[in-house]
């Protein structure tokens, strides 16, 4: 009997690793090996202190990405609302004893990593809204309660992290729940009207903006009016972009870059060293690589048999989506600097983290995909 279980569970296991999705695997594989060798571009073509922080917490992100992807998808359906329960209590802690770094108290000491709640909340946020609306009924899903409540999941932490402060993070939580809202039906006229009173707001919204963020709103629309003080990083970001060209400097040849005209450019403004030394070529190649991501999680969602795991992975491969339109969108200047990191290229243990806890749920609902959720 005891033989007979193990053949059993060997059987199961090796079942769960040749259901795993290969080519969304192979893509993060890919991805994760062009953000080490950028990484090490950053640190002047010697393997320091990024690239060796990169390379480990990949590592091991990716192991649990994996063991996560074992788990059977009832398992992330029923711990929904406790994820985003674990975040909100992260973030009140963060709020009161967390570690403050560049004016902003974001972070969590847990000795051996510095976590920060709000980019988990990215992830938890689409997890506690997908419980909250599989199988509502079309009719409940615009019902007031349904749309108070979702409104309220949204708010709370976007306005737990505002505190911190941090604007732009707290906007990329929001769009995640909304998106997840626009998944489930939601009547399409609050959007509008939502949208239009934003915009008829912006002023009102602006007069609240602490100094910094009215700074680069102002930059944004006009970078040359400070281009040694608030202007530079953007102005510096586009000339490295701009001096790529179509096949790019070379690897470990971006001047820009290497003669220290771009600052930070390991974590927010990756893509532009990236861009600099690799070109335009390059950079399609990224945003390919990116867009076959972004299309097996959503076709992991249109085989999914529940409709948690539908919501899940087609708000998840959304978020991706706009997160990269908005890194990308920043350092070429076409947005203001929201602090908005590139997935797994940019540096940052609680964004990869977050990202890969995302890619195991969506390899979890590619497993267990005939799986269907009472």
């Amino acid at each position: 009997m005891y033989l007979h279980n193990k053949i059993k569970t060997n059987n199961n296991f090796f079942k769960k690793i040749i259901d795993l999705d290969f080519i969304l695997l192979i893509c993060i594989l890919l991805l994760g090996f062009i953000s080490l060798a950028t990484m090490y571009s950053t640190d002047g073509g010697e393997v320091l202190f990024h690239t060796k922080s990169h390379f480990s917490k990949f590592i091991i992100f990716l192991f649990l990405m994996l063991l996560i992807s074992f788990l059977n998808i009832k398992f992330w359906f029923s711990i929904g609302y406790l994820t985003y329960l674990v975040a909100i209590v992260m973030l009140i802690w963060t709020i009161n004893f967390g570690v403050t770094a560049s004016g902003s108290q974001r972070w969590i000491d847990l000795y051996f990593i510095n976590i920060q709640p709000s980019e988990l909340m990215k992830i938890f946020i689409i997890l506690c809204l997908a419980k909250f609306f599989h199988r509502k009924r079309l009719e409940n899903v615009n019902s007031f309660y349904s749309v108070i409540i979702s409104l309220i999941i949204i708010f709370l932490p976007m306005s737990l992290v505002v505190i911190q402060p941090d604007l732009g993070t707290s906007l990329l939580i929001s769009i995640s729940g909304i998106i997840v809202l626009w998944f489930a039906g939601l009547n399409h006229k609050y959007f509008f009207y939502s949208f239009l009173i934003s915009v008829l707001s912006l002023p009102f919204i602006i007069s609240f903006l602490k100094p910094y963020q009215k700074l680069r709103v102002l930059t944004f629309l006009n970078p040359d009016r400070d281009p040694l003080g608030a202007g530079y990083q953007i102005i510096q970001s586009k000339i490295a972009v701009g001096s790529g060209g179509f096949f790019g400097k070379g690897f470990l040849k971006g001047t820009q870059s290497y003669l220290e005209f771009l600052p930070e450019k390991h974590t927010d403004f990756i893509f532009t060293l990236f861009s600099e030394e690799f070109g335009f070529l390059g950079s399609v190649f990224l945003l390919i690589i990116y867009a076959i991501i972004i299309y097996r999680i959503i076709k992991i969602g249109s085989i999914s048999r529940s409709y948690f795991a539908k919501l899940f992975c087609y708000s998840f491969g959304a978020s991706i989506f706009v997160y990269i339109i908005i890194n990308m969108s920043m350092v070429l200047g076409m947005l203001p600097i929201v602090g908005s990191p590139l997935p797994i290229m940019s540096y940052g243990g609680s964004s990869m983290l977050a990202t890969m806890i995302g890619f195991g749920i969506v390899m979890s609902a590619k497993i267990h995909n005939q799986q269907s959720i009472a």
